[in-house]
């Protein structure tokens, strides 16, 4: 299978093409910004397809973050993500960006709890928090970032996302300190890569964005190619802050 990864939801624009037969990613390509991405996107996937030299015809489906993030930015990519779906007429499926986050932690199969966080500003932030074999321990939310580190309670957890390092500032004193801190600006476009093919596909019309749930359980992954993932075929939930799906007038 040929994926078309995209991301631009946060501080950077991305997009890599991942063979999951070879098992390898042939291209990719990642610039980290804060703007630009509608000027920067469709240039850099040019550039990535053409390393790659696949058609975009030949493309099995196209893998984009869908949020939480900027709104720019996420209208950007998904907007892109559709274009290339209907002109190659391409199934695409999205998963959230604190999903993103979490997979490559899940992966290594460790045995604190995950909190991947995104900065939602005015003291909040997007969070989700799983056990190290990728069970649910709270769902994806918005919340103050005070509700956020009352998942000290689960142990010293590995904190990945832009908002990592403002919780770690922020931990408990009387809990136990922070096993890890990933401050990354946005999810690693790889992962990206390697969720799309992992992620059921509603049947619908073409060029319609699926989103996944954000991944109440990871069961385990390996180091390069995923082993297995649960799939989701749920609807987009309340993360997913821009539904592609939507045209304009409604539908």
């Amino acid at each position: 299978m040929l994926i078309l990864a995209i991301d631009t939801a946060l501080d950077a624009c991305s997009a890599g093409v991942l063979d999951t037969d070879a098992a390898r990613l042939i291209a990719l390509e990642s610039q980290p910004m804060k703007r630009g991405h509608a000027e920067a996107l469709m240039p850099l996937i040019a550039r990535v397809i053409k390393e790659a030299g696949i058609a975009f015809a030949s493309f099995d489906r196209i893998a984009v973050t869908t949020g939480p993030g900027s709104f720019t930015g996420l209208r950007v990519g998904l907007s892109a993500a559709r274009g290339i779906a209907l002109a190659a007429d391409k199934p695409v499926v999205g998963l959230t960006t604190l999903t993103a986050y979490a997979a490559p932690v899940v992966s290594e199969n460790a045995e604190q709890p995950v909190i991947s966080a995104i900065d939602a500003r005015h003291d909040q932030v997007y969070f989700q928090v799983v056990s190290g074999d990728g069970s649910s321990l709270i769902r994806p939310r918005v919340a103050p970032i005070e509700e956020a580190l009352r998942a000290s309670r689960f142990g010293a957890p590995h904190l990945v996302g832009n908002a990592a390092g403002i919780l770690a500032d922020r931990w408990p004193t009387d809990a136990l300190p922070p096993f890890r801190v990933d401050a990354q600006p946005a999810p690693d476009i790889a992962w990206v890569a390697w969720l799309g093919p992992l992620l059921i596909r509603i049947p619908r019309r073409p060029g319609r964005i699926i989103c996944a749930r954000p991944t109440p359980s990871f069961p385990r992954i390996g180091c390069r190619k995923p082993r297995s993932l649960k799939r989701h075929d749920q609807p987009c939930d309340e993360l997913a802050v821009w539904s592609v799906a939507r045209r304009r007038g409604g539908g």
